[in-house]
């Protein structure tokens, strides 16, 4: 199942001591020497602000790289992510609309219902942009990997066009809210947020994993899925709509991180295989663990001013995308 049984202990342990320094991390320096002896001060930047977050961002990376390993195993093809191939500015676009449009409407309710439906607008974008590039891609041979990037590509740029007018009717207060969500912010984490996100990636493994077999056949071809007796077009629908709903939860928690549904399954298979059965779990442990690092050196590189974690993912992550693009083109072939 595994190649190296050590590597779910190690990757734990590994983001058991990041988690742990992410929390001492910051303006105000934690001395955990003292930690019975934390002043009032120091306790409300522990458990509000520092604690909160650090559990948004495990959940975040956990949910992300799930889903970069779904949509990959869905297409069959490595370069798919939620942000390459555009389902992440479609869950933007959506929240977006919410934001901006609607908030009127959000103004009304309670906090977390007026959280619930920009989720929801973000699940919708998300949902109609995986549907609208899987047809798309879609070839008797396969998956068109051209057409799906070209997709992404157009609907980025569409999604863009619309977020730009977005910014345009905002207010000031909305247009500041925009400007970092776009970027990719955990700064403005809040508890209903929390709970959102951190139920999505508890529930989100546990209905991949029940998958994780039907997965492994589909990368077989889905021809031979169908001889094992795994109904595909009913697969498919239920992984497009699981994504779907997971990424753009987290587009409206933390705006669009990308690049981390891409590098993280890729490095996991790359090290301990293509089986199902372990991608999910240690790509959730390795997504959890780079999105906390990248938070951390966002909170650190520009100090005592913060980066946005988005900035950091996509300078760590483009120059992966572009290494996996000569590799591919050299014909050497992916894992």
């Amino acid at each position: 199942m595994m190649r190296h049984p050590a590597l779910f202990p190690a990757l734990l342990a590994l983001l058991v001591a990041t988690g742990i320094s992410s929390l001492a991390t910051g303006p105000m320096a934690l001395n955990w020497g003292s930690l019975t002896r934390l002043s009032q001060t120091e306790q409300l930047v522990l458990l509000h602000i520092r604690l909160p977050r650090t559990l948004l961002c495990l959940a975040v990376g956990a949910t992300l790289a799930m889903c970069g390993a779904v949509m990959q195993g869905l297409f069959r093809n490595p370069l798919a992510d939620p942000g390459i191939i555009g389902v992440s500015s479609g869950a933007a676009l959506g929240a977006a609309l919410s934001m901006v449009l609607l908030a009127p409407l959000s103004a009304t309710l309670p906090a977390w219902l007026g959280a619930g439906l920009t989720s929801f607008m973000a699940f919708g974008g998300g949902l109609i942009t995986t549907l609208v590039i899987y047809r798309l891609s879609r070839t008797p041979q396969g998956t068109s990997v051209s057409v799906l990037l070209l997709a992404g590509v157009a609907i980025g740029a569409l999604a863009g066009g619309v977020l730009g007018l977005m910014n345009y009717l905002a207010d000031n207060e909305t247009l500041r809210d925009l400007a970092l969500w776009q970027m990719g912010s955990l700064a403005q984490s809040s508890v209903p947020q929390l709970l959102l996100v951190c139920a999505t990636a508890f529930i989100l493994l546990l209905l991949l994993s029940r998958q994780a077999t039907a997965l492994n056949a589909l990368a077989l071809g889905e021809a031979e899925a169908r001889h094992l007796g795994i109904e595909v077009q009913r697969l498919k629908r239920q992984l497009v709509l699981i994504t779907a709903l997971a990424v753009g939860i987290c587009v409206a928690a933390v705006g669009i991180i990308g690049f981390v549904g891409l590098v993280v399954p890729h490095l996991v298979r790359l090290i301990s295989g293509p089986d199902h059965r372990s991608l999910l779990p240690l790509s959730a442990l390795l997504g959890a663990w780079l999105l906390l690092l990248a938070d951390m050196l966002a909170r650190t590189l520009a100090a005592p001013a913060e980066m946005p974690v988005g900035i950091v993912t996509a300078l760590l992550g483009a120059p992966f995308f572009l290494w996996l693009l000569l590799k591919q083109k050299r014909g050497t072939g992916l894992a």
